[in-house]
């Protein structure tokens, strides 16, 4: 069946529109496996991980010193305490701090009882056992608390947040061995076309080889997914059908690339319509205008356009947020800057555009970006080139040098 029937004059659905559908209409799956920490990075929490016990657990030195008790301080005068032993990091002094004592103690080492008071081993003087302290020596510092940093029953990380190399550590600081997680996401994804051929074959004329299935095998590169190459499937409607309506069954989500337009030989959309239902198709975006969107059975499709830089912009902005959240996550959006463009960019208005470009920090929260090179959607070159997208608004009718644009960097960092 079909959702949403669109004649040859219905208007363009918008990026914001396609996204909101896409976020109302798919959920995160159920499903949860329990695994080991060494395992865990970058899956996604099904349930909260609170802490069993105080970190630190006991109170401990924050540097290298002499511990000793504040009753020992008299206000603006210099004092002298003998030293009665050492107190190492595993391998605390296992005796009290009585008066005029203090023990040498090293960052990460257990205070021993009655010390309240640890000062720098490079503000005091040593004379053999003695340790000489100047007058300004300050009660009650350098001291990390029991508890400091968390304390036992609180929550150490909330769910569904995808573990980071910081949660890990967070997690093995309180001994948790291991987390409860959502279990990975089943994708399986597949070429269309006739002309397509694999890279072990030398190329006959009208062929291409097939660049979509391992532009898409990195870009689903995740902790949280399965991921399956289906191949390619040939132009031909009743095998592309058999292909959907088998995968449907066994993936969470389906992706192509290719045949989603209105040529002779374009039948996703035709076949997604007879095997299961069409939510949306066409965009007002460039590239990536005949994105199809839908599901057959419990099984969520995409039917991406067959060039590769429509498949780059149309996974980044419909498909990837879609797949975080039914791996399990929130909802997310890519990181946008404002950034200065050194050089005019060509657009008319009526599509929001996706223009690969060069982004450089300048200065600290300063940035230029300028086009990669030309902005054709087969130019794969060009996107190898860049290190963002300029996103140009629907009524956008171009950009003069010097105008502010938006930008979405593909990486957190960026070349200087």
């Amino acid at each position: 069946m079909t959702a949403i029937c669109y004649p040859k004059t219905a208007k363009l659905l918008s990026v914001a529109q396609a996204q909101q559908n896409i976020r109302l209409a798919v959920h995160s799956i159920d499903e949860q496996e329990c695994v080991p920490l060494s395992s865990a990075f970058g899956r996604v929490l099904a349930e909260s991980v609170y802490s069993p016990i105080d970190i630190p657990p006991q109170r401990n030195a924050a540097m290298d010193g002499y511990a000793f008790s504040s009753a020992d301080i008299t206000a603006g005068h210099a004092f002298s305490l003998r030293v009665v032993g050492t107190s190492w990091a595993g391998k605390p002094y296992s005796h009290n701090v009585e008066k005029n004592q203090c023990v040498r103690i090293y960052t990460g080492a257990v205070l021993p009882e009655f010390a309240d008071s640890v000062i720098a081993q490079e503000q005091v003087s040593r004379y053999g056992d003695t340790v000489g302290f100047p007058e300004d020596s300050k009660p009650y510092k350098n001291i990390r608390a029991a508890g400091s940093d968390v304390t036992q029953g609180e929550v150490l990380v909330s769910a569904p947040q995808k573990l980071t190399a910081r949660d890990l550590g967070l997690l093995a600081a309180a001994g948790v061995a291991e987390v409860t997680v959502k279990r990975r996401l089943k994708i399986g994804f597949f070429s269309t076309g006739d002309e397509l051929t694999g890279l072990e074959n030398t190329l006959l004329p009208g062929q291409i080889y097939d660049s979509n299935r391992y532009l898409l095998a990195g870009l689903l590169i995740d902790p949280n997914y399965l991921i399956t190459d289906l191949g390619v499937i040939k132009d031909d409607p009743r095998l592309l059908e058999q292909t959907l309506v088998s995968a449907a069954g066994c993936f969470d989500a389906l992706i192509s690339t290719g045949g989603a337009s209105v040529g002779d030989a374009d039948f996703v959309k035709q076949t997604l319509q007879k095997c299961g239902q069409v939510n949306f198709w066409k965009l007002a975006i460039k590239p990536g205008k005949p994105l199809t969107f839908g599901r057959i059975n419990h099984c969520w499709f995409f039917g991406l356009p067959g060039n590769p830089i429509a498949v780059l912009v149309t996974y980044r902005q419909f498909v990837e947020p879609a797949l975080r959240q039914m791996a399990g996550t929130l909802p997310t959006t890519p990181l946008q800057l404002k950034a200065r463009c050194e050089t005019e960019l060509r657009k008319s208005p009526g599509r929001q555009e996706y223009q690969r470009g060069i982004l450089k920090q300048t200065a600290p929260g300063a940035f230029t970006v300028k086009p990669a090179g030309q902005q054709d959607s087969h130019q794969l070159k060009v996107a190898s080139l860049a290190n963002c997208f300029i996103v140009l608004d629907d009524d956008c009718s171009g950009v003069s040098a010097g105008d502010m644009v938006t930008v979405e960097p593909f990486e957190v960092y960026i070349s200087s």
